[in-house]
């Protein structure tokens, strides 16, 4: 990067799986006020931009921005929406300061899924309106298929997707923010209701209600306002093809060239090397071990053996999902991808808690906007700056 991007504050509320007693404007809100507080900034004065991630259908709302500035500060000032995940929101946010004209930039994504009654149906809407969705199918089916085809090629076996939902609910037992942590057997995995042969029920991430503000700023303001950045090294964003028919069942594509950009804008060489923790998108459980391998944190087939051995867990050489990820946390629909920047953030902060993990400076974050799409987003954050300051 021409100029470095730090963020500077963080705030968070959640994460339940209903909030019944709060409106989406009050989680963000709540969510607002603790991450300036957390960077010292006033957002009528100091804030020059504010970008959203939300999706209309679930909302319930068109041109959901108008709806954001009120609870965030923002009223007469910059905002819009970017129809993507949180980490395609922190790109956007990335991108304007790197302009010169914004010092800057909040960061806000959410979810009140329990306010959807019927989302498997809004999802559909994301399938081929010509080919796809006159098959009425649920989208999870998209999500069975993909984990056949990618266990069939990479030998991941119903056990190794069984410990990652093992280890990331047992993870979550030490958040306090998470919404389903629990001390499961790999055996109540694998028997637990079939969904989307092979994925069984507790395989699959259930959603949850919360709301995640971020505050970004250019290198000085960065410096100025905080004694300890943690800074945007890397980021990327890809999108492999929205047909069923077209796209690459095997590979996560879009985050291997997601990763590709991410690492060559943070100047990593070996990633497996290089980062010394992630949190990735694990909505379902095959989709963690798919995404260690599309990021080059391991070889092709090695995911699923590294975790049954204890590799991915707190103690292990590489750590992935201590929060507990989105098995345990809970999904939050396009807020996701914040809270595993989040977690990084926390982490490299040293204020991760019982689940701080020792001496590490250099973490990714990684998403994925769902089924039935292929659309994804990388980030690399550090401490330091290319390994200049520690």
């Amino acid at each position: 990067m021409n100029t470095s991007v730090g963020i500077v504050g963080i705030g968070w509320t959640g994460f339940r799986p209903v909030t019944p007693e709060a409106s989406y404007k009050e989680l963000v809100y709540e969510a607002a006020v603790r991450a300036y507080a957390d960077a010292g900034v006033d957002p009528r004065r100091d804030v020059d931009s504010f970008v959203t991630v939300s999706e209309d259908f679930h909302e319930g709302t068109s041109i959901f921005d108008e709806y954001v500035p009120d609870q965030l500060g923002g009223a007469q000032r910059p905002v819009h929406t970017i129809t993507g995940d949180g980490l395609h929101g922190l790109a956007a946010a990335v991108m304007q300061i790197l302009t010169g004209r914004f010092r800057i930039v909040v960061v806000e994504g959410h979810s009140k899924a329990s306010n959807i009654l019927t989302l498997p149906h809004i999802t559909a809407y994301a399938l081929d309106p010509i080919l796809n969705r006159p098959l009425h199918a649920n989208p999870l089916a998209v999500a069975g298929l993909e984990a056949c085809r990618y266990m069939h090629e990479s030998g991941a076996t119903r056990e190794q997707c069984a410990a990652v939902v093992v280890k990331n609910r047992r993870n979550a037992l030490r958040n306090p923010a998470a919404a389903y942590g629990a001390d499961l057997r790999a055996e109540d995995v694998l028997v637990s209701e079939a969904v989307a042969s092979p994925i069984t029920r507790l395989e699959i991430s259930d959603h949850a209600d919360g709301a995640i503000v971020m505050v970004l700023a250019d290198d000085e303001t960065a410096r100025r306002l905080s004694p300890h950045p943690v800074w945007m090294r890397g980021i990327g964003w890809a999108n492999d093809s929205p047909s069923l028919e077209s796209r690459c069942w095997a590979r996560a594509a879009y985050a291997e060239q997601a990763a590709a950009m991410a690492y060559r804008m943070a100047g990593i060489g070996n990633p497996a090397e290089e980062i010394q923790f992630a949190e990735v998108d694990d909505t379902f459980a095959y989709k963690e071990l798919q995404h260690l391998e599309a990021l080059g944190l391991c070889a092709q087939g090695r995911a699923g053996p590294l975790t049954v051995e204890g590799a991915t867990a707190p103690d292990g050489c590489l750590p992935v999902n201590v929060s507990g990820g989105s098995l345990g946390i809970g999904h939050l629909l396009d807020a996701s991808g914040l809270a595993r920047v989040l977690e990084v953030v926390l982490q490299l902060r040293g204020q991760a808690g019982s689940r701080q993990l020792g001496d590490v400076y250099t973490g990714l974050a990684q998403s994925w906007r769902g089924v039935p799409t292929t659309s994804g987003a990388v980030a690399v954050l550090s401490s330091r700056l290319s390994g200049r300051e520690s």
